[in-house]
């Protein structure tokens, strides 16, 4: 699949549930995904962490996990995800609503590297991420993960910050 082609994009969405992610997420469903869409929520939990798939997948990331399954709370023990009611409704929305087919893959390690790395893995158009809005001084001590993402991956990368704005016939 040619990233060119405008029929069946795929929109990876970086997830962790924080607010910033929720907003990132809102202005995804709201101003860019389409009918017929891809959305692939993508996330990076810490090298340490320790679930039973992450030996199997470590080096290559999850399988892509559908909806339908990702909604279960086996994936908590899997792959370390707990889902949330807020995220699960949007997608739900997303899912009916206009006909975006929802998936998520678990990638371990820096998520600098790994969101760059899922844009080449799962060929995607477009890429949204939340800002945490650190100051000038954490962002040089610890690396802002959106900069990074923004300087080094090969499609667009949008970042969203604080709150999205609805559309006038949306409600979130």
């Amino acid at each position: 699949m040619e990233k060119e082609n405008n029929q069946n994009r795929r929109v990876g969405v970086a997830m962790d549930y924080s607010s910033t992610c929720k907003s990132a997420l809102k202005w995804a469903a709201n101003n860019l995904l389409r009918h017929g869409d891809h959305l692939i929520l993508i996330h990076v939990e810490s090298p340490n962490s320790d679930t039973p798939t992450k030996l199997l997948f470590q080096h290559t990331g999850s399988p892509l996990i559908p909806f339908e399954e990702f909604r279960e709370i086996k994936l908590e023990k899997q792959y370390g995800l707990s889902n949330d009611a807020e995220v699960l409704d949007i997608l739900d929305k997303l899912a009916t609503t206009k006909g975006v087919k929802v998936m998520a893959k678990v990638y371990w390690g820096d998520p600098r590297e790994k969101l760059c790395e899922a844009v080449e893995d799962l060929n995607l158009h477009s890429l949204v991420l939340g800002s945490r809005g650190l100051g000038s001084i954490k962002r040089v001590l610890l690396g802002s993960v959106s900069n990074y993402v923004v300087k080094n991956a090969s499609c667009p990368v949008t970042v969203v910050k604080g709150k999205p704005l609805a559309l006038p016939d949306s409600k979130s």
